[in-house]
């Protein structure tokens, strides 16, 4: 172990999806940053060369100044996995086998070598000098949760769909050491359970789970045919411990050996109709499929939240890994108050595991100290840890484009006149500060709009994010106001907490109402906030506080004190298969593109009825993968 003081150490995640980069200090996070906002490539995988340069640049380091570099997994215990479960299921698998080897063999086996020649890329690098260290996977995420709380001992609960051999964990945090108490093994992972159900409802893998909790409300869950799929998965697919364990039936599953997740003909036996199509019309029953994985999901992470909470009597939880960013779940799991506190990663999959290898080795490997640890705040800075970008490129940007704008000299002015904007209906795309790290808007690349006007979620989901009509939007609020709009108290900065609606601002649905199809329910006017009231009557909250994002404070501010609402639509600031905006230029070529009426970058507001006619050579809605 050695002295941890002073140490700056870069972590990596790449090469399987959700590259990011993050460098630490003395154990303060300086900076991190998905691979994915460089390229507009979305989930990219690649070495995050362009995340990298930025930590570094941000940082004000070289590589060779580098105490350590931090790999978030150890691919040599991976492909002990990869080869023993062909083994085991030989010789099923063989075309996938042979397939799988050669990218292996070249590029996940010599991940040294590459990692080394990914950062001589960047600049030369003293081969003497450069430390090269890996973490295991569920450590990676344990720590970017853990060390990243404020809280000075909590359990620990990991849940993913496969990092080596385990695909959840629980463990217990206390000072700067983390013990693994309970793992489950692959072939049996919640996340791969999900992602099964993402597949077989026509969406994408480790992509579209999030439709899939945004699908589950539209299941009719009086009907008995949610109770009968319910029954089906926990008698047929998987066995659900008391513990949280899980036992899945690989009879069903095909993710273990082949190149699909399940076997398509028994579930259609087993469920009574096919695997949706991609992009083709979502009916009754895929809503109610959904619907059922979603409650049986919600009742194996509680069961798992009960063992965390048997195996270290911890009053908080610090959670990470994919299924983290199940925010119905969490919100579940928050109501059932197992633990005073909950803190969940913001970047909560891959990407936050480059950030979790980085905290892994300053407290471990090197043995830093915590220090001056409080139950207020978290150290992610609100997971704003990305690039930000000055005047002058705000200015060029809107040379090249020769784009018309009006600048502010004062703050006041711009919150005020944006606040009037978004009240009298106008879409806003809001490009503030630093970027988010993680996959959620927070209000620094966000599309911002009035949660009050029932026209809004169907603007936004055909003009703007060219996205299914069925999917939700999130409300930012004061997190002073909270209580007032939403049934919740408490703080939930990342938008990773999913309650209801205050019952006096709800509005019930009429008779009859749940024999409508899908379409048929959708603009049915639900709440006095109508563009952020899901079907169920439920919302995804973002708290907005002062300490973290003043600006986005200060103009929820100026939009109450013009109408009283403290409330606003906050979305990401992209369209449907595009990353989240990183630069000033990506921002207006994403306003320009969409129904977008107004562009706010730093103190400069672009009105789109003042902008020359835009035209491109390609066509730009192939430039991006629909997820």
């Amino acid at each position: 172990m050695r002295e941890a003081d002073k140490k700056t150490i870069l972590g990596i995640s790449a090469f399987y999806h959700d590259a990011a980069a993050a460098i630490i200090e003395d154990g303060n996070i300086i900076a991190a940053a998905q691979e994915e906002r460089f390229t507009r490539k979305k989930h990219d995988a690649a070495f995050p060369v362009n995340a990298i340069r930025f930590c570094l640049e941000h940082a004000g380091r070289s590589i060779n100044d580098l105490d350590a570099v931090v790999f978030y997994d150890k691919p040599l215990l991976k492909f002990e996995r990869l080869l023993e479960t062909y083994y085991a299921f030989s010789p099923k698998g063989w075309k996938s086998f042979i397939m799988a080897m050669p990218v292996w063999i070249k590029e996940k086996l010599f991940l040294k070598k590459n990692i080394r020649e990914g950062l001589n890329s960047i600049e030369k690098v003293d081969k003497k000098k450069l430390k090269l260290l890996f973490a295991e996977h569920h450590l990676s995420h344990a720590a970017s949760a853990f060390y990243a709380s404020p809280f000075d001992k909590a359990a620990i609960l990991t849940i993913d769909g496969v990092g080596e051999w385990a695909t959840a964990s629980i463990g217990i945090g206390e000072g700067n050491k983390i013990t693994t108490l309970k793992e489950l093994h692959f072939p049996h992972s919640v996340g791969l359970l999900y992602s099964s159900f993402t597949y077989y409802c026509g969406f994408k893998v480790n992509s579209g789970e999030y439709k899939l909790m945004g699908l589950a409300p539209y299941g009719n869950a009086n009907s008995g045919n949610v109770k009968k799929f319910k029954e089906l998965i926990t008698r047929h697919l998987v066995d659900v411990k008391e513990d949280g364990s899980i036992f899945l039936n690989q009879e069903y599953f095909s993710y273990a050996t082949g190149d699909r997740m399940v076997y398509d003909k028994k579930w259609q036996a087993l469920f009574g109709f096919p695997r949706r199509p991609s992009e083709s019309p979502l009916e009754q029953p895929h809503c109610d499929l959904a619907l059922a994985i979603q409650e049986v999901t919600e009742e194996i992470v509680l069961n798992l939240a009960r063992e965390a909470k048997r195996l270290t009597n911890a009053d908080h939880l610090c959670m990470a890994g994919g299924v983290a960013l199940n925010c119905v779940a969490n919100g579940k799991l928050d109501d059932a108050r197992l633990f005073k506190q909950l803190f969940i990663q913001p970047a909560a999959g891959d990407a936050g595991g480059a950030l979790g290898a980085a905290l892994a080795a300053h407290y471990i490997y090197f043995g830093g100290n915590r220090k001056g640890r409080t139950t207020e705040m978290d150290s992610l800075q609100g997971s704003y840890l990305g690039p930000e970008y000055a005047d002058q490129a705000i200015l060029a940007m809107a040379r090249k484009y020769r784009a018309p704008y009006t600048q502010f000299a004062e703050e006041d002015a711009l919150l005020n006149e944006t606040a009037r904007l978004i009240a009298q209906k106008s879409s806003i795309g809001w490009h503030q500060g630093r970027m988010e790290f993680g996959p959620r808007a927070l209000g620094a690349r966000s599309i911002l709009a009035d949660a009050r006007d029932p026209q809004m979620q169907k603007k936004l989901n055909e003009q703007i994010k060219f996205r299914e009509s069925f999917r939700p939007f999130a409300p930012a609020v004061l997190a002073e106001e909270v209580a007032g709009y939403f049934e919740h108290a408490g703080a939930s900065p990342y938008m990773l907490l999913v309650k209801p609606v205050k019952k006096d601002r709800q509005i019930p649905y009429p008779p009859g109402y749940e024999s409508n199809d899908l379409l048929g329910k959708l603009y049915f006017q639900r709440s006095n906030l109508p563009a952020i009231t899901h079907i169920d009557h439920s919302a995804r909250i973002q708290t907005v506080h002062k300490e973290t994002n003043p600006r986005f404070w200060k103009l929820l501010n100026a939009f109450k004190q013009q109408t009283g609402c403290a409330v606003l639509i906050n979305t990401s600031f992209n369209v449907r298969g595009e990353p989240i905006v990183n630069t000033p230029e990506d921002a207006y070529r994403c306003f320009m593109r969409t129904g977008m009426d107004y562009l706010i970058i730093g103190n400069f507001i672009f009105c789109k009825k003042d902008q020359p006619a835009w035209h491109e050579k390609t066509d730009w809605e192939q430039e991006f993968t629909l997820d």
